[in-house]
């Protein structure tokens, strides 16, 4: 590859991106890998003259390397990573003054839903949920002082499919207001919100783009010049940042990012057959099968289904019987990893949302599925099933 090709990454596809951007040999020793630069301070030549980096809060060379490849898989001018998806989250929020108001999605994430609702609505953030699969709907009773839309599609956990170009439409009617999209289900290989018209990306990395149960983390994406400096100041400002350690971890596992989507997606289609077909299965939620109300919308915006299931089965009863009698699939909180994790929604990860608009169904099991050989993924499922 010439040094030419090297540097006309625009024409590099996504794997070449993943293992590449941002990820040059280091210059003084050669080494292939970026470094662990496991340092909290870095000298400098004089006062005021150092070689970008000063002190590790504010910068570090492996987060730098982190964010120029996951900028680049977004397709985004700038990047931005902090220590967890809620501190991502939660910079983006300070975007918003108090009286300034957020629509989310009526079936989003429980903890984006408790940090709006009960951190920031301290703040005099008000917020309200509307169901974003009809933005027409939006589009007549748009909340005054409105200044956040926030999307998540798939949404967690009952894979609800948004339609991001029909939302952005919305929102671009009103110029103090942006499109947020939580592209945590999807991944950048899945899914370009930014190309659909999407003015903020944000990632909770610990999921798909590590991929490994390791590390936490989270990450925002933007093309906006004022929303990347007012990320970069609160990254620096408030401290929530991605220890070396951390950033090392998840740039290694977004170097197969798309294999591991692509047996994620295989074996979770082989997974919704299963179910599907199950006497005890009352209905499948996944955005690849053909009755699924959003599945014309991921068709057009996304290049695969992903690696998430959700199914009911008619009781809470049920429901925890069958969490807590899978053998290969460890019940567990968190998702996008390589081995499978099944949880109960309702008492696990959406629990703060019990008694609200959000509030999840108490028959929901939701699924990651993993990439272990699918005959033993689906003979766990069956032996589990066979419980109820």
């Amino acid at each position: 590859m010439t040094t030419a090709d090297r540097n006309d990454q625009r024409t590099w596809g996504f794997a070449t991106k993943a293992i590449h951007v941002g990820q040059e040999p280091e210059p003084i020793t050669g080494a292939v890998t970026v470094p662990v630069f496991q340092t909290s301070t870095f000298a400098q030549e004089a006062v005021g003259k150092h070689s970008g980096y000063e002190y590790a809060r504010t910068g570090n060379p492996t987060r730098t390397a982190l964010q120029t490849a996951l900028a680049a898989l977004e397709g985004a001018a700038f990047g931005v990573s902090f220590a967890s998806g809620l501190a991502a989250e939660d910079a983006i929020l300070r975007l918003l003054e108090p009286g300034d108001h957020v629509v989310m999605g009526n079936d989003a994430y429980g903890g984006t839903f408790r940090l709006i609702s009960k951190v920031f609505g301290k703040a005099g953030i008000t917020w309200s949920a509307h169901d974003l699969t009809e933005p027409s709907a939006l589009d007549q009773n748009w909340p005054e002082n409105t200044r956040l839309v926030w999307v998540e599609t798939p949404t967690n956990p009952l894979l609800t499919v948004v339609d991001i170009g029909a939302v952005a439409s919305v929102v671009a009617k009103h110029p103090d207001a942006r499109l947020v999209v939580d592209n945590t289900f999807a991944t950048p290989y899945l899914q370009q919100p930014l190309a659909n018209g999407a003015d903020i990306v944000v990632h909770s990395t610990t999921k798909y783009l590590g991929g490994h149960s390791d590390v936490v983390g989270g990450f925002v994406a933007t093309n906006e010049a004022e929303v990347h400096d007012h990320l970069t100041f609160i990254q620096n400002a408030v401290g929530a940042v991605p220890g070396p350690w951390d950033c090392y971890l998840t740039l290694r596992g977004t170097k197969t990012l798309g294999l591991r989507m692509d047996r994620h997606n295989e074996n979770a289609a082989r997974v919704v057959e299963l179910l599907s077909g199950h006497p005890k299965v009352a209905s499948v939620l996944w955005p690849g099968l053909e009755g699924h109300p959003g599945h014309e919308a991921a068709k057009k915006q996304m290049r695969g289904f992903g690696g998430m299931v959700s199914f009911r089965v008619g009781s809470r009863d049920g429901a925890m019987r069958v969490t807590e009698g899978t053998e290969l699939f460890t019940l567990a909180e968190s998702l996008g990893a390589v081995e499978s994790l099944i949880e109960h929604p309702g008492a696990m990860t959406h629990l703060s949302a019990a008694g609200s608009p959000l509030e999840v169904p108490d028959d929901l099991v939701r699924l990651s599925v993993g990439i272990e050989d699918i005959a033993d993924i689906l003979a766990d499922l069956h032996q589990a099933l066979d419980r109820l």
